[in-house]
């Protein structure tokens, strides 16, 4: 065969890799469940959509919120869940045993390598905490480490400046943005594109785990080193 042009590298492992499943994520602070309406409805209402009373997160996710009851909730994410090829967890706080949060994997390509993390759902009693850090790395370990994916991805609303903060921080690389994406809620989207990388996955890992060491944290629970700094060495 002949080629026109250059061509990328091969590929060791050109797949297909093993699908995201809906399994179980142990960690120190929380583990990660799958998302079952059925039980857990009540408690994820309860937790983490009723007592956000103004559903701020939700603006910038398309077709999403704001909910005024948990059954428009619950039959939102259920059409959503039917209609989708995503695999969606709930967060389990060890301490309390609480559910307070939940996120999905959307554009699960197996044949790629490459999964998405997405319609990240943590009330504000959970953001920067050790356990919505936690449940973070325990989902990028499983797809980067676990299932050996090539590629993590982060996609945001380029004026949802906490997701692009939160992005950084957790270690993802801005690849750039698409321009006139969406139209979310009648107003125009650009959309932010974020990854790691396999080969990048090793190293951030190790900062993760330097980060959410108990010797990192003071008898307050305040952390001595911030996740960035943790991840440079």
């Amino acid at each position: 065969m002949s080629w026109i042009g250059e061509l990328g590298p091969l590929v060791d492992n050109a797949g297909p890799w093993q699908r995201p499943g809906a399994v179980t994520l142990e960690g120190r602070y929380c583990r990660l469940v799958p998302l079952d309406l059925a039980s857990q409805a009540d408690e994820l209402w309860q937790e983490m959509i009723r007592e956000d009373a103004e559903q701020r997160q939700w603006q910038y996710l398309a077709g999403m919120g704001p909910f005024h009851c948990q059954q428009d909730w619950v039959d939102t994410w259920a059409a959503y869940d039917e209609a989708t090829d995503n695999q969606t967890f709930a967060v389990q706080v060890n301490e309390t045993g609480a559910l307070t949060g939940q996120f999905s994997l959307l554009r699960i390509r197996p044949d790629a390598g490459s999964a998405e993390v997405g319609f990240v759902r943590f009330p504000p009693q959970m953001q920067r905490t050790q356990a919505s850090t936690e449940a973070q790395f325990l989902l990028a370990d499983y797809i980067l480490g676990t299932l050996g994916y090539r590629r993590y991805e982060w996609k945001c609303n380029k004026q949802n400046q906490a997701s692009m903060r939160a992005a950084q921080r957790l270690g993802f690389t801005y690849e750039g943005t698409f321009r006139q994406d969406q139209v979310n809620h009648g107003r125009n989207r650009d959309t932010a594109w974020w990854s790691i990388l396999d080969t990048e996955w090793p190293a951030l890992r190790a900062g993760y785990e330097r980060w959410l060491s108990p010797d990192n944290f003071n008898d307050n629970g305040l952390q001595k080193r911030g996740l960035e700094a943790c991840m440079g060495g």
